[in-house]
Order: C-alpha cells, then sequence, then structure tokens
C-alpha cells in the first residue's frame, strides 16, 4: 500500500510504511535461460501485452506455463494484486537490447494512477527481461534489470535513481536518489533499507526509519553479497511537495564480464 500522507515523520527517527511494487513479470529469480533458447514471437508478445492490460487471469493463463524463473500462479497474484491498488494500470511492452549472446530482451513498462486519503499516487516502473518459449507458450524468464517509482501529490519533485543496474560479489558500492531540481531550502528526509527475499514475493511493505537529509538526495555506501544473486533496494523520501517511493533490484555476479548481460 502507499504511504499515508498523514502520518509524517519527525525530522530525525520517524518512521513510514514503504509502497512496496511489483510487476506483473516479476518473479526476482535469477534462473538463467538455457543457451540460445527460444525466445517469444512478436505474436506472442503482442498477446502477453493485451493480456496483461485485461483485468481477467484466463487469458494470462494460456500464455504461460511453469519454467525457469516463471510461475504463473505467482504472476497472476501479482497482477491481481496490483490491478487492485491501480485500477487504470497499464502494460506496454518492446523490444529490448540484445544480450551479448545475441538473445533478445524485452522492456516491460508499467504506469498507473490511485487516489488514496485525497491524494493522487502515481506509479511508474520497469523491467528488461530474456523471455523463453517453446513457440507455444512463455515457459521461462531471466529477471535482467528492475525498478519502480511511486510518487505522491501533482507536484512532487522528479527524482533520478543512480543505482547500478549490477555489480560484483563483494563489492562496495554507491546507492544514490538524488533529487533533479534544488531544494530552495525545503526540509526532507528519508531512508533506504534492503528488501528481503519473502518481502519481496509477498508484497510486504516493511518499516524504515527516515532521518533528515541534506546536500539534495540520499547517499549511501553499501556492500554486495559475497554469493551471486541480487539485492533489492527500497527508498523513501518525503518532500513538502509530495512522497516519492522507489525500489530498485540489483544483480550480484562473480564474473566482471556478466556486469552486462
Amino acid at each position: 500500500m502507499p504511504p499515508t500522507p498523514s502520518r509524517s515523520p519527525a525530522a530525525r527517527g520517524g518512521s513510514l510504511r514503504l509502497a512496496l511494487l511489483g510487476l506483473a513479470l516479476g518473479s526476482l529469480s535469477l534462473a538463467a535461460l538455457p543457451a540460445r533458447a527460444a525466445a517469444p514471437s512478436p505474436a506472442q508478445l503482442q498477446a502477453l501485452e493485451t493480456a496483461l492490460n485485461d483485468s481477467g487471469e484466463r487469458s494470462l493463463a494460456a500464455l504461460l506455463e511453469v519454467g525457469p524463473g516463471l510461475d504463473p500462479a505467482a504472476l497472476q497474484n501479482r497482477h491481481h494484486q496490483l490491478r487492485q491498488q491501480f485500477p487504470d494500470l497499464h502494460w506496454q511492452i518492446s523490444a529490448g537490447t540484445p544480450q551479448r549472446n545475441g538473445q533478445p530482451t524485452v522492456n516491460v513498462k508499467v504506469s498507473g494512477t490511485r487516489r488514496q486519503g485525497g491524494s493522487t499516487y502515481r506509479l511508474d516502473a520497469q523491467q528488461q527481461l530474456a523471455l523463453q518459449s517453446d513457440g507455444t507458450r512463455i515457459n521461462g524468464q531471466t529477471v535482467l534489470g528492475e525498478f519502480s517509482l511511486l510518487r505522491s501529490g501533482e507536484n512532487a519533485p522528479a527524482v533520478s535513481l543512480m543505482i547500478p543496474d549490477a555489480v560484483l560479489t563483494g563489492q562496495r558500492y554507491d546507492v544514490d536518489v538524488i533529487f533533479d531540481e534544488p531544494l530552495d531550502g525545503a526540509l526532507v528526509a528519508g531512508g533506504i533499507v534492503a528488501l528481503t527475499p519473502q518481502q519481496i514475493a509477498s508484497l510486504e511493505s516493511p518499516s524504515l526509519e527516515l532521518a533528515a537529509l541534506g546536500g539534495g538526495g540520499l547517499f549511501k555506501t553499501v556492500q554486495a553479497p559475497f554469493s551471486p544473486g541480487s539485492q533489492t533496494w527500497a527508498v523513501l523520501l518525503v518532500h513538502p511537495k509530495g512522497i516519492i517511493s522507489a525500489t530498485k533490484r540489483v544483480r550480484v555476479v562473480d564474473d566482471r564480464a556478466a556486469l552486462t548481460p
């Protein structure tokens, strides 16, 4: 659920519930597709986009089957949850940049709005996926990149997520979220937390401690796990003009060549 504006944090030590959002195709699995796996045809991708924009789950079920990184039942549940939160949610699927091995990728963009407590919340999110097909159904996926951004208020300030898509195991790296425009004296607060796989799978909204920010954004240096996998960071910023919530998934790899899929 989106954070409730009436629960304003103290300048330091305040806590808000973070809006945790997942995309309909977001199993967040690192299961790799087989080399030279067949990609879905343009007709299959068009049918998938149509099904995602349809409120009924039957059309999705007809296009998908269980495979590496893909659980159709979990996908349909996530799709239903997102539809409940954002009734006008819209998916757009387009061709992405091919991987180094030539395997095609797709970009999935999601946008929508909802009204709650007199406020309007706007969602923009994106994934880059490598999909696998048996020619009839999509039966596997690898998530190559993922982020979501949720803003409240008509004039919520724009921000930039300066968070890498991939890092090496054990690497220290920066997680920065920067306001695009000067603060002009505005008092802002923010916080960041790493999400657990359980929180991601269940769309559970974690509590997050907020602190007063300076310097135009949130700046943090973190360390990647020592085993390959992924980290998902959740950020919450509170500005007089609105609340900004963001999530970003970072792939963790043990081969420098794998930093670029």
